[in-house]
């Protein structure tokens, strides 16, 4: 991976690879971006769109009466991976309620990977109850250069853990090696507005009858101890919201370090309490500053990433 021309210096994580310090280009591995239409008048859209759930997540307003997140461009977000060194962004769908907004989703983000081919990769958006053509979309996507499925939720989406169009995409998904994320709630989780859960025991599930399917489980697994789970992942989005630092213990324990993912959950504020607007460089440098090793700051920050997408470090 190199960075954008233009951009300025190399940003890295410093580490230790094979007994040499090494160089490795930072990803954020959840981010999500959305069309312009979305973006121009976020509750508008969702209300004539039919996805009530997203606006009562990402469409609301905190008790203080500032935004829980912001509504960035590409351009917009590039500048930001700029200021926090973010090398790439691996661009997430949503768990949209209708199938339509999938599709607009996936063609979007085909349209940003192909201008920025050294700075975005992403995800595609699939609704499980589209049957048939969700498979199609799933292929579809693949060809347009996208690499996983996600930020999926089935239970947001009401469908059942054994539902066979989930199956099937999931089955997919494995035969054509795209990961998949799921959305993960902490069953401990305090209640906010669009909450829904989410048993952990069917990510557990899912996993098991999908052994050729590598997942990666958003949020820190929602807490769920995935150390017996050999084709899981886990990411880190939204972990100060969720956790605050305390998540981080879980490196090695619940969790090899090898299998964790840096995401962060942009344009979602993280930091409400001293921050106005989303702000990824803050959590860049958590992850710098909780007392991770440099070698697990090098694997969570990029290398994982590397490994799992198959990216040639350059």
């Amino acid at each position: 991976m190199r960075s954008a021309p233009g951009t300025g210096k190399l940003r890295v994580a410093v580490g230790r690879l094979n007994g040499e310090f090494a160089a490795v280009p930072v990803v954020d591995c959840h981010v999500h971006l959305y069309p312009p239409e979305i973006n121009r008048d976020p509750a508008g859209w969702a209300a004539s769109a039919g996805e009530a759930h997203w606006a009562r997540l990402c469409a609301r307003q905190r008790a203080d009466g500032t935004p829980v997140q912001g509504f960035p461009d590409v351009a917009g977000l590039l500048r930001e991976m700029d200021s926090a060194g973010v090398d790439r962004a691996v661009l997430l769908g949503w768990y949209w309620e209708r199938p339509e907004s999938c599709v607009r989703q996936n063609r979007f983000f085909a349209d940003c990977i192909r201008l920025h081919p050294d700075r975005l990769s992403a995800f595609a958006a699939i609704h499980p109850a589209a049957g048939a053509e969700a498979l199609a979309e799933v292929l579809r996507a693949r060809s347009e250069g996208l690499i996983g499925l996600g930020e999926m939720s089935p239970h947001s989406q009401g469908i059942d853990r054994d539902d066979a169009s989930l199956a099937a995409i999931l089955a997919l998904a494995g035969e054509l090696g795209l990961p998949v994320n799921l959305h993960v709630t902490d069953p401990v989780m305090k209640p906010y507005p669009g909450r829904v859960a989410t048993p952990l025991s069917d990510f557990v599930h899912w996993a098991g009858q999908h052994a050729n399917t590598r997942f990666i489980l958003a949020h820190w697994a929602g807490g769920l101890d995935v150390t017996s789970l050999t084709n899981v992942w886990i990411d880190t989005a939204a972990a100060p919201l969720i956790y605050r630092t305390g998540a981080w213990i879980r490196a090695g324990r619940d969790v090899a370090v090898e299998r964790v993912l840096f995401g962060s959950d942009y344009p979602l504020n993280l930091y409400p309490r001293t921050r106005a607007v989303a702000d990824l460089g803050t959590f860049v440098q958590e992850v710098r500053s909780v007392g991770l090793s440099a070698e697990a700051q090098e694997w969570i920050l990029g290398s994982n990433a590397a490994a799992l997408f198959g990216w040639e470090r350059k």
